[in-house]
């Protein structure tokens, strides 16, 4: 069970790494606050070699994004995308 724990506790600090960079890139406060929450729980678990803090921080996570923290994809189109002054997306295709 150890092993668990610690490949999880790893996965969740990947996964706190991503959203700290997407943070970094979007200035989106809920990305920060997911990445804490991943990254506290990684530690909690680690340093308690328990798998609660695991589950909790996973419920706290998805508590978060029903809440509206997810930075998601409607944010819109960046200037420097190649397909933003396509027909499709200023809804002029046929």
């Amino acid at each position: 069970m150890e092993i668990v724990i610690y490949v999880i506790a790893a996965v969740f600090a990947l996964l706190a790494a991503a959203l700290v960079f997407t943070w970094w890139r979007n200035r989106h406060s809920g990305a920060l606050l997911l990445a804490m929450t991943y990254l506290v729980a990684a530690g909690l678990a680690v340093m308690m070699n328990e798998w609660w803090p695991l589950v909790l921080g996973f419920l706290s996570a998805w508590a978060l994004r029903l809440m509206g923290m997810d930075p998601g994809l409607a944010q819109g189109a960046r200037p420097d995308d190649k397909h933003a002054g396509d027909a499709i997306s200023r809804g002029k295709a046929e």
